[in-house]
C-alpha cells in the first residue's frame, strides 16, 4: 500500500464519485432503503479490501444480489433481508475454509453470462415504476409491475429518466474518465429543485414496507430464509472470483488468492448486515473503474470506502433530494451494461448452443429466479456438453472381408454413444469379428451393457468375437458388470491387438500378416 499511495487515493475518490449513485439506486431497488446500500458499499468495501484476497477488487451493492434480497425484504421486511445476509455472509466463510473456490471456477460461462442478462432485464423492469414517477411500485411480478405504471407515465419523470440513462451511457463510451453517473444525477436534481417538480424524492420515499429498527428475524422464520441465503451465499462468491479473475487479467499483477477473497467477502457481508447493509461482492464496473484510474494496491478501495462515508455524512441533505427517476436512470443504464455484447457474438460464431444456454437461463431467471435458472442453465450446459463428448467418439472399420472384420471404436463408449457406436458392428456379417477397445477413453455402465450384448448377438448367429486392447481402468466395472466374463474363459480376450490379430489369421488358416483390404471407413 505504500508503493505508489498518490495513484491509489486519485483513483479511490474517483471510483466513491462514481459508486455513490449506484449505491443509493441499488439500496432502494432492494427495499432497505438508499442508507442500505450506503451502509454496504462503506462497510463491506472497507472489510473486503483490507480482508480480500484481490489487491484491485472494489466491492459493494450490485444489480444481481439486489433481483435476490428484493423478494426476501417484501415478503419479509427489512430485518428478514438483514438476515439472509448475516447467514450468507456466514455461509461464505464456511466457503472459504472449506476451499472451494477453485470448484466455483467451473461453472459454464454462459449460465454466467445468463443469470447476469436475466438479472439485468429484472432490475430494468423494477426501474420502470420510479422512471415513469410511480411513488410506490404496483402489486404482483415485476412484469405485471412495469406494465401498470408504463400504462399511466409522468411525462416529466420519464424525461428525466431517459436523459440520465443517455448520459449514462454516451458518457461512458465518449468521456471514459468523467464520472457520468454523477454528473446526470446531480443534473437531474437540480432540474427538479429549480423547477420545483413535484417528483419522489430519496429523502421522501413511500414505501408500503414496514420500516422496524434493525434487528433479525426470530429463530424460528431462519429455516424458511436458508435458500434465500445460499442462493446470495453463492452470488457473492462467483461475482467476487469473477470480478477478482478479471481485476487479474485488467492489471497484468499478482493472481488473487480465491480462498482468501471469499473469506473478506464473508466477513464484509456479516459486518454490513450488523449495520443495516445490503449484501455486496465484487463488482465488475466498480473494479474496471479502479484499474482504469491506475490503482496499485488495496489502498484504492479503502479509500473509496472512506470517500462514501464521508460524501454521506458531509452531504446527506443534498442526497435526500435526489429524484428517485434519476436513480431509476443510473440502474437502468447499469442493467444496460451488464449486457456483454461482445461476448454474446463471440458464442454465436463458436456455438449457437451455448447461445441457447445463455438464452433459457436467462428466461428462467426472469420467470422463476436465481436458484432455478442455474439449475436450469447447468443441466442444459452439461447436456450440450454430453453430446459434443458423444458425438465424438466413433467406430472405424480397420479390416474388411467375408471371413473377418476388424473393428476400433475410439472416443467414450458411453449411454449417449453405445447404441449408434455399436450399430455397424452389429450389422457386420462376417464369420470372425475383432473389437479394438485400446482407444476407448471412458466407459458407463450403459456402455459396457451395450458391449456385452454385442457381443452375445454376434455369437447367437455363430459369429467369433474377439476383443483386444481393454485399458487397465475399465477392466473392473466391465468384468463386474460380466462383459467379459465368457471372453476369458473361452480365450478370446486379448491384451494387443497383434495377438488378436494373430489369433483371428490361425482361426481362418490366413497366411502370417495376410489380412483384408484395409480401407478405414469411419463411422460416427
Amino acid at each position: 500500500m505504500r508503493r505508489c499511495p498518490r495513484k491509489d487515493v486519485l483513483a479511490g475518490l474517483m471510483v466513491a464519485v462514481t459508486a455513490l449513485p449506484l449505491a443509493l439506486g441499488l439500496g432502494a431497488a432492494s427495499g432497505l432503503g438508499p442508507q442500505a446500500g450506503l451502509a454496504s458499499a462503506v462497510v463491506a468495501g472497507g472489510l473486503a479490501a483490507l480482508l480480500g484476497g484481490s489487491d484491485l477488487q472494489v466491492s459493494g451493492p450490485t444489480g444481481v444480489l439486489t433481483v435476490v434480497i428484493a423478494p426476501v425484504a417484501h415478503r419479509f421486511g427489512v430485518r428478514g433481508a438483514l438476515t439472509v445476509g448475516l447467514m450468507a455472509g456466514l455461509l461464505t466463510m464456511a466457503l472459504a475454509l472449506l476451499r472451494v473456490s477453485g470448484c466455483l471456477r467451473y461453472l459454464p460461462a454462459p449460465v454466467v453470462r445468463g443469470f447476469t442478462i436475466g438479472s439485468a432485464a429484472v432490475i430494468a423492469l423494477q426501474q420502470i415504476p420510479p422512471g415513469v414517477g410511480t411513488a410506490v411500485r404496483p402489486r404482483g411480478t415485476v412484469i405485471e409491475a412495469a406494465i401498470r405504471s408504463a400504462a399511466h407515465p409522468n411525462w416529466v419523470a420519464l424525461a428525466l429518466c431517459s436523459a440520465v440513462v443517455f448520459a449514462q451511457l454516451a458518457g461512458g463510451r465518449l468521456l471514459p474518465n468523467l464520472p457520468s453517473a454523477l454528473v446526470a444525477v446531480v443534473g437531474a436534481t437540480a432540474v427538479v429543485r429549480v423547477s420545483r417538480l413535484p417528483l419522489p424524492s430519496i429523502g421522501h420515499v413511500p414505501s408500503s414496507l414496514p420500516r422496524p429498527s434493525l434487528g433479525f428475524v426470530e429463530p424460528r422464520c431462519v429455516p424458511m430464509l436458508l435458500p434465500s441465503a445460499v442462493t446470495v451465499a453463492a452470488v457473492v462468491a462467483l461475482e467476487a472470483l469473477i470480478t477478482a479473475a478479471a481485476a487479474d487479467a485488467m492489471s497484468g499483477g499478482e493472481p488473487h488468492d480465491g480462498d482468501r477473497e471469499l473469506f473478506g467477502q464473508g466477513v464484509a457481508n456479516l459486518a454490513a448486515s450488523l449495520f443495516g447493509g445490503l449484501a455486496a461482492t465484487g463488482t465488475v464496473v466498480r473494479t474496471a473503474n479502479n484499474v482504469r484510474q491506475g490503482a496499485c494496491s488495496r489502498l484504492a478501495a479503502l479509500v473509496h470506502a472512506v470517500a462514501l462515508a464521508a460524501l454521506s455524512f458531509a452531504a446527506a441533505p443534498l442526497v435526500a433530494t435526489v429524484p428517485l427517476c434519476a436513480l431509476a436512470g443510473v440502474l437502468i443504464a447499469t442493467a444496460v451494461r451488464m449486457v456483454d455484447v461482445r461476448s454474446l457474438r463471440a458464442l454465436v460464431r463458436a456455438d449457437r448452443g451455448q447461445l441457447v444456454v445463455v438464452a433459457v437461463t436467462a428466461t428462467v431467471t426472469l420467470g422463476c429466479g436465481l436458484v432455478a435458472a442455474v439449475g436450469a442453465g447447468v443441466v442444459l450446459a452439461a447436456g450440450l456438453a454430453l453430446r459434443a463428448v458423444a458425438r465424438s467418439a466413433c467406430v472405424r472399420r480397420e479390416a474388411d472381408g467375408q471371413p473377418l472384420a476388424v473393428y476400433r471404436i475410439e472416443g467414450p463408449l458411453l449411454f449417449a454413444s453405445a447404441a449408434r457406436l455399436l450399430r455397424p458392428v452389429l450389422r457386420c456379417r462376417a464369420s470372425v469379428v475383432v473389437l479394438r477397445l485400446s482407444r476407448v477413453t471412458a466407459v458407463d455402465t450403459t456402455g459396457i451393457l451395450a458391449l456385452r450384448d454385442a457381443v452375445a448377438a454376434l455369437a447367437g448367429r455363430g459369429t467369433l468375437v474377439l476383443v483386444c486392447g481393454v485399458r487397465d481402468e475399465h477392466l473392473r466395472p466391465m468384468e463386474a458388470l460380466g462383459a467379459l466374463a465368457g471372453l476369458r474363459a473361452t480365450g478370446r480376450l486379448f491384451a494387443t491387438d497383434a495377438e488378436a490379430d494373430a489369433y483371428a489369421r490361425a482361426k481362418l488358416g490366413l497366411p502370417r500378416g495376410v489380412m483384408p483390404s484395409q480401407a478405414e471407413p469411419r463411422y460416427r
